[in-house]
């Protein structure tokens, strides 16, 4: 698939052994489900001034949530939010070595529209463009759109024609005619053709038998949680999916997780802080509403697994927890990187301290264990 052409200009495919990259700084609150001060909001300059932190620090991906209303509670936890193309884009122009992503709710957006979008941004970030790919779940915004929300199955036969419609129109230099079940489209065409070739980097993050078939076929990147946060059943589920992509399409893929991030100077500090901004602060309408909206029957649930779910969701999105000393949180992503995961996505409750914190203090430590490579200018603040 030429990933190695890719790697020219993409540093999703470059040789650190353990990637890195932000999450979530187009949506109010980012991934804290949280009513404590100096989370993330939903303005350009932060946005910006995030991107070149991470940007300069080395890190590989910067990475939106695709939303198009909030979760309720207290905080309407994502209610304010940049739309992703366009936020990739902007940050694109100024980003310089990072990969810019896209989320995509497929059924919100033409294939024809988005293959040019995407092509857009590959030429403005000289190639790092990547696209991350998701099916839609969240009903309220699907209906905002007049497209309910579709049978599992269907879901992936629809993201797969969606995807072959892009990739013709990023590869084919003849027009072509498409008469599919969901896309009928006359004399197909489209230049520019993207930077990246064949086309720009694709994630997808399938969970299902279903979702994982079509991350393993047709993209570059698996995006999974660590349920249960147990290294052995981590290491297995990772090995099933790189062996799912090898043994059924003969491809390879790259794994990656979400992590939310407390440092503290002592453990005790990084524990009392996160039991203050969830336990004390959570906003627990919102949680449950995403638990809801995603579709777990929580009345099937043992209490103590579901208030586990729940804790991790208000603490970042349901990540694999990064809590305690900057020496304790590199040894739990050297943990990570041994699972056989190729990066993680990080938050931080109060993003841009966490961040910056990271930075500083983290970031030395991964390269002292020899888990990332050495940044030669790291300022931690945009120049």
């Amino acid at each position: 698939m030429g990933l190695d052409a890719r790697g020219a200009t993409n540093p999703l495919f470059n040789d650190n052994p353990f990637k890195l990259g932000t999450f979530a700084t187009n949506v109010s609150n980012a991934c804290a489900v949280s009513t404590i001060d100096g989370t993330f909001q939903t303005n350009w300059p932060d946005a910006l001034k995030l991107a070149q932190m991470a940007d300069q620090a080395g890190f590989e991906a910067i990475v939106p949530v695709a939303r198009w209303r909030g979760f309720g509670g207290v905080t309407n936890f994502n209610g304010a939010c940049f739309e992703t193309y366009t936020w990739a884009a902007g940050l694109g122009s100024v980003v310089k070595n990072a990969a810019v992503f896209a989320t995509s709710h497929v059924p919100t957006v033409h294939p024809i529209l988005a293959a040019k979008q995407g092509t857009t941004i590959d030429h403005i970030t000289g190639g790092r463009f990547a696209l991350n790919i998701r099916c839609g779940w969240f009903q309220p915004e699907m209906e905002m759109f007049g497209a309910p929300i579709m049978e599992h199955e269907k879901r992936y036969e629809y993201a797969t024609e969606w995807l072959n419609v892009a990739k013709r129109l990023w590869t084919d230099e003849a027009e072509w005619d498409f008469d599919g079940d969901f896309f009928q489209i006359k004399s197909g065409f489209h230049q520019p053709k993207p930077v990246q070739k064949p086309y720009p980097a694709l994630m997808n993050a399938g969970g299902s038998v279903t979702g994982r078939h079509y991350t393993a076929k047709h993209c570059d990147m698996a995006f999974i949680l660590i349920t249960g946060h147990d290294e052995e059943t981590a290491r297995r589920d990772i090995n099933n999916y790189r062996e799912l992509a090898r043994t059924e399409y003969n491809r390879d893929i790259q794994v990656w997780t979400n992590s939310y991030c407390v440092i503290g100077d002592t453990e005790k500090d990084a524990r009392d802080f996160l039991h203050y901004y969830v336990e004390e602060k959570g906003d627990d309408v919102a949680a449950a509403n995403i638990i809801k909206g995603i579709g777990i029957q929580t009345e099937m649930m043992p209490k103590e697994a579901l208030e586990a779910f729940k804790f991790h969701f208000k603490a970042g999105w349901a990540g694999y927890p990064l809590v305690g000393t900057p020496e304790q949180i590199a040894r739990e992503l050297a943990k990570l990187s041994n699972m056989g995961l190729d990066g993680t996505l990080l938050n931080w409750p109060r993003y841009e301290e966490g961040l910056q914190r990271f930075v500083a203090e983290v970031l030395p430590l991964l390269e002292q264990m020899g888990i990332r490579k050495a940044v030669t200018k790291r300022t931690g603040v945009p120049a």
